[in-house]
């Protein structure tokens, strides 16, 4: 392509070559690219919102059984302290009972100088998730301390 001044190329024509040529053959024009990225961020947003979601939940549900945990052993020594101070039996599950979660088993039981108190419930959710929790605590009884 010759020019009449002396046969150079138009400034114009040469740099489009040259950009033809660093972007290379099979570089699509800028509205073909935007073309068949077209729907991407959906398709990636519908994949990780479900599963951001369900990580979400998975610990909530983890922190409600952690708390659920710490009132049962919170339960089981209340009621270790109110059996060691020779609480009637009643008084000592009434105490366990009124920190443990809704729906706690109390089970206060006596060896040698010893009292055990041990809770136990099982965590919320569907019965595929439910496990049985239990917090334990023991303490000597006062009786046994006074008589030596």
């Amino acid at each position: 392509m010759r020019s009449s001044d002396g046969g150079r190329i138009p400034r114009n024509r040469l740099t489009a070559g040259r950009a033809r040529l660093r972007a290379g053959p099979s570089a699509a024009p800028p509205d073909r690219m935007w073309r068949c990225d077209r729907g991407a961020v959906t398709a990636e947003a519908a994949v990780v919102l479900p599963t951001l979601a369900l990580f979400v939940l998975t610990l909530l549900w983890g922190l409600m059984a952690a708390s659920v945990k710490i009132q049962c052993v919170d339960a089981a020594r209340a009621g270790a302290r109110a059996a060691a101070r020779s609480e009637p039996a009643g008084a000592t599950t009434a105490a366990a009972q009124s920190a443990a979660p809704r729906g706690a088993e109390v089970e206060v039981s006596r060896e040698g100088d010893l009292v055990r108190v041990r809770v136990e419930t099982s965590t919320a959710g569907p019965d595929l998730l439910a496990f049985r929790l239990k917090g334990e605590a023991v303490a000597l009884a006062e009786d046994t301390v006074m008589a030596n």
